[in-house]
């Protein structure tokens, strides 16, 4: 393991998960990446590698079959995975931000049901909030969910960019229900949707229309999710009462953004490792162009940025590990190790030049796949506002 990025007081069982993750990476997914990114096509064989290895149990406790580890040591199995090639990275998070709603607001039969077949990778989960034209305002969700006479409810409406949405086989949505109360958000109810894997409509009323084409970030699926009269039971309902999908969401969101920090971290490290190894085969006037000042400064800055990401992102994870609060932290992490992925990125593509601009090399592929990281799990100007709230609530002056 290289110096950059490492992390002090892993006990030898992190150490060994790391150890593992990351040759799996060298060996499994680095050399496959820029085909199947090139072609769009969904890493099977590698997701089947991470079943093997356990990874969809990985925060899911031993009495659900999983291995009961921290979200901290999940980050950084995310960062190792993202620094092989993001959109594997993708398939897990949205799984573990389900299995954690679980855990944390579910019910004991949903649990006890579900979160076994989470821990193998049998049930993939999915979650749900965003919606056409609904950009950053959850309260704002039009997708509704009405209460039938028999007890069961309907829902009508669509969501949108849903990852995972074709290969999932649960699905926490957020929809609108009338709670009678006076804010919006908390009119919001998350319904757990177990569903086929596929496109097209699934089962009656919910519709998989296909993937969505994107930039970067394929591979994984991303689509719309479409209710048309779609019947669904009350014990769907994440923690058996409606109203309460607002907060559920939001704490599943803070699991989120630290994963979406440690993806720019694994994003930031190849990105790095690309170029400090580019610069050291590339002559120009003689010598190595990492010998010239002004490659080799470029590179101090590049693995400084790395670092101090890398530790913004450890401590949002330690904090949430602890029972702390860490919304502040965790959109400062998400804020910083996005932009400087973006930053850092764009330096590795710029030392390499003109062949940086060939899909040969893999940093074509980190320059795609960087700035989703600026958009995902809230924008850079989202986080800045979550960072302000908090400050000017913690420093708030007595009057």
């Amino acid at each position: 393991m290289t110096r950059l990025a490492q992390t002090a007081d892993l006990t030898d069982i992190q150490q060994e998960i790391l150890s593992t993750v990351r040759t799996f990476v060298d060996k499994e997914i680095i050399p496959h990446a820029q085909e199947l990114e090139h072609a769009d096509a969904y890493p099977t064989e590698i997701v089947d590698g991470l079943k093997e290895l356990g990874i969809f149990g990985l925060m899911i406790p031993e009495e659900y079959g999983g291995l009961g580890e921290s979200l901290l040591t999940y980050a950084l199995v995310v960062e190792e995975i993202a620094r092989g090639w993001m959109s594997v990275s993708g398939v897990i998070n949205t799984h573990f931000i389900v299995a954690y709603m679980l855990l944390q607001h579910g019910t004991a039969e949903q649990r006890e049901r579900l979160l076994p077949r989470m821990a193998t990778g049998e049930v993939r989960g999915a979650f749900s909030m965003s919606e056409p034209g609904l950009g950053s305002d959850v309260a704002g969700i039009r997708t509704r969910a009405v209460e039938q006479a028999d007890g069961d409810y309907v829902i009508d409406g669509q969501k949108m960019w849903l990852t995972n949405g074709g290969s999932s086989t649960l699905v926490a949505a957020l929809v609108r229900t009338d709670e009678g109360a006076e804010k919006a958000h908390q009119n919001l109810t998350t319904f757990l949707v177990e569903k086929p894997a596929g496109f097209g409509e699934v089962v009656p009323g919910l519709t998989i229309p296909g993937k969505i084409d994107k930039m970067g970030y394929k591979g994984v699926d991303t689509t719309e999710l479409v209710f048309d009269g779609f019947r669904i039971g009350a014990d769907a309902i994440l923690g058996g009462v409606p109203g309460k999908g607002f907060a559920q969401m939001m704490d599943g969101v803070e699991v989120g953004r630290v994963n979406v920090a440690a993806r720019a971290c694994g994003i930031s490290i190849r990105a790095f490792e690309l170029a400090i190894a580019y610069a050291q085969q590339r002559e120009t006037f003689g010598k190595p162009i990492a010998q010239h000042q002004a490659i080799a400064f470029q590179l101090a800055e590049m693995a400084t940025k790395v670092e101090a990401a890398h530790a913004m992102m450890v401590r949002a994870a330690r904090l949430k590990d602890a029972g702390q609060r860490n919304d502040v932290e965790a959109g400062m992490a998400k804020l910083l190790a996005s932009e400087y992925c973006a930053e850092v990125t764009t330096q590795s593509f710029r030392i390499h030049g003109g062949y940086g601009y060939s899909k040969e090399y893999e940093i074509e592929r980190l320059m795609r796949e960087a700035p989703f990281l600026l958009i995902g799990e809230g924008t850079s100007e989202i986080q800045k506002t979550i960072i302000s709230r908090g400050l000017l609530k913690e420093y708030a002056l007595k009057r």
